[in-house]
């Protein structure tokens, strides 16, 4: 079996630039974060206490009228979806808050963990 040959154009879309020279970004989460259509949050939200973040959350979700599945999973899509995009970048601390968030709002759906 011949081995494949590697042209300029897919040796260049490997390296992650586009036709025109430019480096690709690989921020979708950025994007998503800026453009969604599907939550209004609070300015700051995630930097208050567990209890704080969950009400905020659960509000949100429950006036949104642009949520297609049940309010509480909203709420949890846009919990996961921060601590996904904070990654590795999430200190301990932060990363423990965050869980507890989560806690918090199944609590208050009364939800079981």
């Amino acid at each position: 079996m011949a081995a494949r040959r590697t042209t300029k154009k897919t040796a260049r879309k490997r390296a992650g630039a586009r036709a025109n020279g430019r480096k690709t970004t690989r921020r979708w989460s950025k994007t998503v974060t800026e453009t969604s259509d599907a939550m209004s949050l609070d300015k700051g939200v995630f930097k208050k206490s567990p209890h704080a973040i969950a009400v905020s959350l659960k509000r949100s979700a429950e006036r949104s009228r642009r949520r297609k599945s049940t309010p509480f999973r909203s709420a949890m899509s846009m919990l996961t979806f921060y601590i996904n995009r904070g990654g590795k970048n999430l200190s301990a601390t932060e990363r423990r808050k965050l869980d507890q968030a989560k806690d918090e709002l199944r609590a208050l759906y009364g939800k079981a963990s």
